[in-house]
């Protein structure tokens, strides 16, 4: 089912406008008596059915609405070394996939990319585009941000005791460190060169944990996929919580060579 989102929903009738509409009619080519879905800011879900098609607008009457359960329970927000090239468009791609909240890029002394003011501007644009089209395509119950560029030391004072860092020098298996009253987790993850040992000291310095992938060093657009996907099985938040892989305290988790 097509999905989209909106401010708000007015029930029973809906109009949508502008940009959607046109990939309605003219990309989905949907007809008369379709069915879709909208999601409005407050994350509820909306079943509705085409009722009316018109030059740039589309009318639909809303079948059922309840909270949608797309979303996961933890807010994980992370923070991303600028990346060469078009790494960046992938890595903001399939986070926001696996249920991040919020993506914030920084610069840390081993960033090779350092675009300047108005090319990071053009950046962040396309990066929100990026995470609008991945959030539809993934049925998000919302649409995550992209954040302007931080600082590695910005980033660190706001991330304070909820910061993981995932440290290729090292660091405790996130089966360790992700808890059950981990509501918010804030997740770094270095450049092509990683992180300088300052950097990892900072972050533990203001309360952060440093942790490993494993023994196996990973591409920077590998890493954060990786890293989400395990809290997001940690957390119960990629299926069945009773998944019979859980510790029964949430604690550590053991597969091959892997130590979650």
């Amino acid at each position: 089912m097509a999905w989209f989102f909106s401010e708000s929903v007015t029930s029973p009738v809906h109009v949508i406008t502008g940009e959607d509409a046109q990939h309605i009619t003219k990309s989905l080519r949907m007809k008369i008596g379709e069915e879709l879905t909208v999601c409005d800011k407050d994350k509820v879900q909306y079943d509705c059915i085409i009722e009316a098609i018109d030059p740039g607008a589309v009318e639909v009457r809303v079948k059922d609405s309840y909270p949608c359960k797309n979303e996961p329970d933890r807010k994980i927000t992370l923070f991303q070394a600028l990346t060469k090239g078009d790494k960046m468009d992938l890595i903001i791609q399939k986070a926001v996939e696996l249920g991040a909240g919020e993506i914030v890029p920084i610069l840390t002394a081993r960033c090779i990319s350092r675009p300047d003011e108005k090319s990071m501007r053009k950046k962040i644009e396309r990066w929100n585009k990026i995470a609008l089209q991945a959030a539809m395509q993934s049925r998000r119950g919302m649409i995550p941000t992209v954040r302007s560029v931080m600082t590695f030391s910005q980033a660190a004072a706001i991330a304070g005791s909820n910061a993981i860092i995932c440290y290729e020098m090292g660091g405790e298996p996130l089966g360790n460190l992700i808890k059950d009253d981990n509501s918010e987790i804030s997740l770094f993850i270095g450049s092509e060169g990683g992180f300088e040992e300052s950097e990892a000291a900072l972050l533990i310095e203001n309360g952060g944990r440093a942790a490993t992938l494993g023994n196996r060093i990973l591409r920077a657009e590998t890493a954060p996929l990786a890293a989400l996907s395990v809290i997001m099985y940690l957390t119960g938040n990629l299926g069945n919580e009773n998944d019979p892989g859980r510790s029964d305290n949430g604690g550590e988790i053991k597969g091959g060579n892997w130590h979650y």
